[in-house]
């Protein structure tokens, strides 16, 4: 897998949004991830003002989102077996005591649901598949392939142009 220390640092982070998801070309796919980190007060949101019950609430709270500085990772397979997008909150309630994977926001797994899915429902497989998967706060990314995917850092959060008002 090229980039072992591009793999390392997206490991590192503590949150992961999914940005870009593409095929490029056919069977290939191409995933933009990026670091989030604990920001803004959330108490001080504009989308919190018309609703005042929820200050208590927010109190003390912080937003996770991407802000300047966070860094970017790209991932490129030139090709894929299978692929699965999920929404973070209905992807997280399945139990996975039976799985077995290394990493942590970046998992590679040697024995999963998705694997044993793929086990029953694919066939002519030319080579062993492997499962890797993205855990990020809105997507769940699971995606199997006979190789890892390249991993790269393609660039740091910019800050956001300055509002006129």
């Amino acid at each position: 897998m090229s980039g072992d220390l591009e793999l390392d640092s997206l490991n590192s982070v503590k949150y992961l949004y999914l940005r870009e998801l593409s095929e490029p070309t056919d069977n290939s796919l191409r995933i933009v991830v990026e670091e989030a980190v604990f920001g803004r007060d959330a108490s001080s949101g504009s989308d919190q003002a018309s609703l005042p019950e929820l200050d208590e609430i927010m109190k003390g709270g912080r937003l996770i989102e991407s802000t300047e500085g966070c860094r970017k990772f790209e991932l490129s397979w030139t090709h894929y077996v299978a692929y699965l997008v999920t929404e973070e909150c209905v992807g997280s309630c399945g139990k996975d005591d039976e799985e077995s994977y290394t990493g942590k926001l970046f998992r590679v797994y040697t024995e999963s649901h998705f694997l044993n899915h793929l086990a029953r429902d694919t066939g002519g497989h030319v080579e062993p598949i492997q499962h890797y998967k993205l855990t990020c706060l809105n997507h769940l990314v699971d995606v199997a392939a006979y190789a890892p995917p390249q991993v790269r850092l393609s660039q740091t959060v910019s800050p956001p142009p300055p509002r006129i008002h």
